[in-house]
């Protein structure tokens, strides 16, 4: 196990940047040993956070000045019974490796598969975890917490847990979708998905506005297993919220090989300016929008990547943003509010001049979320990405934030950079339940931000 002065871990939307000690063990023992002084006298232990692949667009995933166990070195499979889809592994296995190893096709093309994943296949089953990852089936598949049969949990008091909805069921609750606070999670167990075949019937719709993309979305709810639309931010008017509608379903019988464990290319450097501006913008947005020409639909069968996957055929997508990096905002909007909220945050952030190429809404379903801090519940998310211009980037987000606010909403932590404390504590009443699971010897940037912990001295 090395431990090092690092200055190379920050946000995956490289905005913030910190200074952590960084330890990497390779067993889920020597990940234990981290969290305590006992093999290492008069050492003072600084606050420690575990962290995986780094995909927090925020600081979720950061513990500046303090100590980070990064755990992709725990990434050995214990268990993977065929029969009942029932998959244990350590938590620096990456989902990448479980579709790799777990979700090849029979010869009938039916096969096992992750039943929710997010929109990123880089990231590791401790990630998913702790922050209760969603992706497009939520409104029929919940969240990756609601498939965690037991899981693993290492504290700084020297005890190792196996929680489950019957041992520790508070801690249980409290870890998943905890932010990574309650503990270091070392190895889970999951419930994988049977499905008739592992290929997908995908079909996109091009709308004109935002009414058309709640008929659709009413529409497809019951008859499509993941849904979601990108919306272009350019527009106004009439067409405010025009966008395309995605939506696939499995097709029994037809089989699809798992997607490549690195991505086909990657972009090599950062560039000297940011790539996506105020001119690129518009014309990507108008390019996308008419990208089926004359048609309004377009449908296929085939492999599950493109759907669930868009971005990771390109590696480190996220450097496109330039020096000064970008900033992701997803929020969720109550259903009452939805179709009024959203058009008010789409009108705002097309009369800013900031607008969003990545924007993506969708529907969260009904399926309540094991977690305490877990982020969806029944409405509208929005997920947006806007390049960092300084303070106006800031004032325009935080315009966006008080509008959640007033309207019941809340934002989701794994995608922030700067929520204000006391809308993350007015977006999740189960605050008050999670707080006396948090370890005392664990901390992060967001928890300091937001108030979870104290800041040391």
């Amino acid at each position: 196990m090395t431990e090092s002065w690092r200055d190379d871990y920050g946000s995956w939307g490289r905005v913030i940047h910190a200074s952590h000690q960084v330890e990497r063990p390779s067993t889920r023992d020597g990940a234990a040993r981290c969290l305590t002084a006992d093999d290492r006298p008069g050492l003072a232990l600084r606050p420690v956070l575990g962290c995986g692949s780094g995909r927090s667009y925020g600081d979720v995933g950061l513990n500046p000045g303090g100590r980070l166990i990064d755990c992709r070195g725990l990434d050995r499979f214990i268990a993977f019974d065929r029969t009942t889809g029932i998959l244990s592994c350590e938590a620096g296995v990456g989902l990448a490796d479980i579709l790799s190893v777990a979700c090849r096709p029979d010869a009938d093309g039916s096969g096992w598969l992750l039943p929710v994943t997010p929109g990123t296949r880089f990231v590791t089953l401790g990630g998913a975890i702790a922050n209760d990852v969603h992706g497009k089936n939520h409104h029929s598949f919940g969240t990756f917490g609601s498939h965690v049969r037991s899981l693993e949990l290492a504290r700084t008091d020297g005890s190792r847990l196996i929680c489950t909805t019957n041992d520790h069921p508070e801690l249980f609750a409290a870890t998943i979708g905890g932010l990574g606070l309650t503990g270091l999670i070392l190895s889970a167990t999951i419930q994988m998905r049977r499905v008739s075949g592992l290929a997908v019937e995908a079909e996109d719709i091009r709308f004109d506005g935002l009414a058309d993309f709640f008929d659709l979305a009413r529409e497809s709810d019951e008859a499509w297993e993941y849904t979601a639309a990108w919306i272009d931010c350019t527009a106004r008017g009439r067409s405010l919220g025009r966008g395309i509608y995605s939506r696939a379903r499995h097709v029994a019988g037809h089989g699809a090989e798992p997607p490549k464990l690195r991505p086909g290319i990657r972009i090599p450097l950062v560039p000297p300016f940011s790539l996506v501006t105020r001119l690129t913008v518009p014309l990507f947005n108008a390019a996308y929008w008419r990208k089926m020409g004359l048609r309004r639909r377009s449908r296929q069968i085939g492999s599950y990547e493109k759907v669930f996957y868009p971005l990771d055929a390109i590696g480190e997508w996220n450097r496109v943003y330039g020096p000064h990096g970008f900033y992701q905002f997803q929020c969720r909007i109550p259903p009452d509010v939805m179709r009024d909220v959203v058009a008010e945050l789409l009108g705002l952030i097309a009369t800013s001049g900031q607008a969003s190429m990545l924007s993506v809404l969708k529907l969260f379903g009904p399926c309540s979320s094991p977690g305490m801090l877990s982020f969806p519940a029944p409405g509208a998310t929005l997920t947006l990405d806007f390049p960092n211009r300084g303070v106006s980037t800031g004032t325009l987000l935080g315009r966006l934030e008080q509008v959640v606010v007033q309207a019941g909403g809340r934002l989701y932590p794994a995608k922030d950079g700067l929520m204000q404390a006391a809308t993350f504590q007015a977006g999740y009443p189960g605050l008050s339940r999670f707080l006396p699971y948090i370890d005392p010897g664990f901390s992060s940037g967001f928890a300091k931000r937001v108030a979870l912990i104290a800041e040391a001295g």
